[in-house]
């Protein structure tokens, strides 16, 4: 483990200009995060712009190796060859690295960390934190709730996943694309593989050899991690839908014994970092539209599957940019200054 770090510690956002870098900052203002100094890094090209933070504004500063002499904590999300190329810069300067992409998620020593679910993983650190994948996160904090009424046995997910989880630039070609398509124009495609406004795109990242895609291993893989359960049966199939902010998803849930659905409902209700919104007759449910920047992650349709022995069927949205990313982050380093805190 690094030094010991200070009740108000010095940060920097690394890849402040992003779409993720930007919620960064606003967390860090909303939640009143006990920062001596925030820092914001960022590429060669956005260097000298200002970004908004608490009424003032936060000159950006190229990231260099240098940039990490007298800082505690790093927040990346900058992308898999920034984090590796600068991550010795800032373990030589003694900072600990919250880092958002999956370049060291499942590298051994590395905690992967959801503060509702495995906080105590995040002290067994060596310089690095990772935040898991947004998917991931906001499936596994129901999951983890859901465990403890009942053993899991299987989880099968099928995700819909908005434009936010793949940047900022994604985002706009979907404002763009949407355009374009009422207006009669050919579609402008950069970011997705296909045509995202108006479609539906069964396929997050690259292929894999058995035919699934990256995103879909890594909800598997950091799943096991993160529960300490290496050997869970889970199935994903990861699909990015014309939607701007919040991610959802459609979950089953098998378990090994009895459970009780009322119980299983009342449990997430108690849970800090979930909310249930689940009333057919008034036909209350989550929906992505209608929960961008919020914090929670919200639950609906809980029913019984009766397909399986013990089975639960729920969908749930979370804000990809928030939960997803950057106020996990942040609640990291909640924990890492302040042990006791619900974060």
């Amino acid at each position: 483990m690094s030094k010991p770090l200070p009740q108000r510690p010095v940060i920097a956002v690394c890849g402040a200009t992003g779409a993720v870098g930007r919620e960064m900052l606003k967390v860090l203002e909303q939640r009143d995060f006990p920062a001596t100094q925030v820092r914001a890094l960022a590429s060669a090209r956005s260097a000298g712009s200002n970004l908004a933070f608490k009424g003032g504004t936060l000159e950006v500063e190229e990231m260099t190796e240098a940039s990490f002499v007298g800082v505690d904590i790093a927040l990346f999300s900058a992308g898999n060859a920034i984090s590796e190329r600068f991550r010795p810069a800032v373990l030589d300067a003694g900072a600990v690295m919250i880092d958002n992409s999956s370049a060291f998620r499942m590298e051994e020593g590395v905690p992967l960390v959801i503060p509702e679910v495995n906080p105590e993983d995040a002290f067994a650190h060596q310089g690095i934190i990772a935040n898991p994948n947004c998917s991931t996160i906001q499936m596994v904090i129901v999951l983890d709730q859901l465990a403890k009424l009942a053993p899991l046995k299987r989880v099968v997910c099928s995700t819909y996943q908005a434009a936010s989880g793949a940047g900022a630039g994604a985002m706009q070609e979907l404002y763009d694309q949407s355009q374009e398509f009422l207006d009669g124009k050919p579609l402008t495609i950069e970011h997705f593989s296909h045509q995202i406004a108006f479609n539906c795109i069964p396929q997050i990242d690259v292929f894999l050899k058995d035919g699934d895609t990256k995103e879909e291993w890594k909800m598997v893989v950091e799943t096991r991690k993160i529960m300490h359960q290496p050997r869970l049966a889970l199935a994903m199939t990861c699909v990015r839908v014309p939607v701007l902010r919040c991610h959802a998803e459609s979950v089953n849930v098998e378990f090994e014994s009895a459970f009780d659905l009322e119980q299983a409902r009342q449990a997430l209700a108690a849970a800090p970092g979930i909310q249930v919104m689940d009333d057919p007759a008034t036909l209350n449910y989550p929906m992505p539209g209608l929960l961008q920047g919020t914090d929670d992650i919200y639950v609906g349709r809980l029913r019984d599957d009766p397909s399986v022995a013990y089975g639960l069927q729920f969908w749930c949205v979370g804000d990809q940019l928030r939960k997803g990313a950057a106020l996990n982050a942040v609640q990291i380093a909640e924990l890492l200054i302040n042990p006791r805190c619900s974060c």
